[in-house]
């Protein structure tokens, strides 16, 4: 990993948990050419969920940011083991795709999302500025809050 990457990780006080295996049949991540993607990641801190149920009930804004920025650091975890722990080869942040399990009166899912954009913004710096969609989900796997995709272009 690079030494920058690894820097930007320390003073956000973030220590990458290893990636974690498929929950079902599929594969964590594939990659084609010069493209990684990533399937879709939980809220998951020491391997458990740290969000479950419903923004604009159960949820809060600041919560699901939370959500959201703990799927960003599992998208970056399965990276760094796709990539055999060289995160220096992520070239850029293409997309990611932010659903949001919410009420359907909640509105707000950009601004969950950004709990995730910010903080790729923040580790990759201009190569992780990404374009992305954030939509309401009325419900994502095992009631989980949020959950994010992501897909990378890799050296």
């Amino acid at each position: 990993m690079s030494a920058e990457i690894t820097a930007r990780l320390e003073a956000l006080s973030i220590t990458l948990p290893e990636a974690s295996a498929p929950a079902a049949n599929y594969v964590s991540y594939t990659i084609s050419g010069n493209l990684l993607y990533i399937s879709g990641q939980l809220p998951m801190e020491g391997g458990k969920l740290i969000a479950t149920g419903h923004l604009g009930d159960s949820v809060s804004l600041e919560d699901g940011q939370k959500a959201a920025r703990a799927c960003a650091i599992n998208i970056i975890a399965q990276a760094k083991a796709a990539l055999g722990g060289d995160l220096s080869r992520v070239r850029q942040v293409l997309r990611i795709n932010g659903f949001v399990s919410s009420t359907p009166d909640f509105t707000n899912q950009h601004l969950v999302i950004n709990g995730a954009s910010d903080l790729l913004a923040e580790v990759f710096q201009e190569a992780g500025k990404h374009s992305r969609a954030a939509v309401g989900m009325a419900a994502l796997p095992m009631g989980a809050a949020v959950e994010i995709d992501a897909i990378l272009e890799i050296a």
